[in-house]
């Protein structure tokens, strides 16, 4: 994928401003921007470009960005933000009253509309993750757009907690992804924006079948994750929970090529070869290990878990201690 970075600190202070104003444009559209006086002005960006969409994670000092209806008559690339706010506050105005959000809220604007923000409206510095995606790309109408962007949402609860790992996942582990997952991740960032929109509007009729089934999935997939040390996660559980019947579920998965029982014996042997290998974990034992990962039997455990990786979780845990060690052999 396409990264890049960008820091005031590689700039004289008197170029800082106007550098961080053109890059505000290049990834959303014109804006003005003025700092606070009495702030030392620094800003750092990371932008990640998934086909017609950017992924950018920054850290700002106070300042104000505004977009007035000159800049919009002079240039309009028609885009819609939405910021993740990780630390400090931002303050914005748009068309309805003043808001202030904080951390783990999502903010949205649109270059269309005029608007103003605030970062770090006490002085504070602010980080974020953004996404700057073509108002064409997402599979919803015009008047519904109108009516979520600048509604206030949350990225802690529901589709907006599966937004949130997302981005966060991609701000932490940009390098984890080739060219090739660009338009894979494209299509998961957009589907899932248009679920939290959606889901705002209290609208999700509104979204394409094909989008809502894989939101839907990525819903299922997290909540299975959640619950792996559960004995009891079982199909018919996870349907219960997302208000669907077995066979859908299982339909699901066979999309995907797999079944739910295997998907999740894969998770857990997977997370139970990772508390094998921390050397934190050496003095827990293999079989409290075998029950943190979600198998009640310890036989069972230590059968699959030989039939995955070619040894017994004991010998796993031996060979991989010592690697970390730097004392054992390579790994085949």
């Amino acid at each position: 994928m396409i990264e890049e970075l960008f820091s005031t600190e590689d700039l004289p202070v008197a170029d800082r401003v106007d550098a961080w104003r053109e890059k505000l444009t290049q990834v959303h559209a014109p804006v003005n921007l003025v700092r606070r006086s009495d702030s030392d002005f620094r800003a750092q960006q990371r932008v990640v470009q998934l086909g017609n969409a950017l992924v950018w994670s920054s850290v700002m000092s106070p300042q104000t960005i505004r977009r007035t209806r000159q800049l919009i008559r002079r240039s309009d690339p028609e885009v819609i933000h939405l910021s993740l706010i990780t630390r400090g506050t931002v303050g914005f105005r748009m068309d309805g009253p003043d808001a202030v959000y904080g951390p783990c809220e999502l903010r949205t604007n649109d270059s269309s509309r005029p608007f103003e923000i605030l970062m770090g409206p006490q002085g504070e510095i602010v980080t974020a993750v953004s996404v700057d995606v073509p108002r064409a790309r997402l599979p919803l109408s015009s008047n519904d757009l109108d009516r979520v962007i600048g509604h206030r949402m949350t990225g802690q609860e529901g589709v907006g907690a599966l937004l949130t790992a997302f981005l966060t996942a991609l701000r932490d582990n940009p390098r984890s992804y080739t060219a090739t997952d660009a338009p894979r991740l494209e299509t998961i960032l957009v589907d899932l924006l248009a679920a939290v929109f959606a889901n705002a509007l209290d609208s999700m009729d509104s979204v394409p079948a094909e989008s809502r089934r894989r939101t839907l999935t990525l819903r299922i997939h997290a909540f299975i994750r959640t619950h792996l040390h559960d004995p009891d996660l079982t199909p018919a559980a996870i349907a219960a929970a997302h208000h669907i019947s077995t066979s859908h579920l299982h339909r699901l998965f066979q999309d995907h090529g797999t079944t739910v029982s295997g998907w999740i014996r894969l998770l857990r042997l997977e997370r139970a070869r990772e508390m094998l290998a921390d050397p934190a974990r050496s003095d827990v034992p293999v079989h409290v290990v075998a029950v943190r990962a979600g198998f009640e039997h310890h036989s069972v455990f230590t059968r699959a878990f030989r039939s995955a990786y070619g040894m017994s979780p004991r010998d796993y845990r031996r060979r991989a201690l010592l690697q970390e060690a730097g004392d054992g052999p390579a790994a085949d």
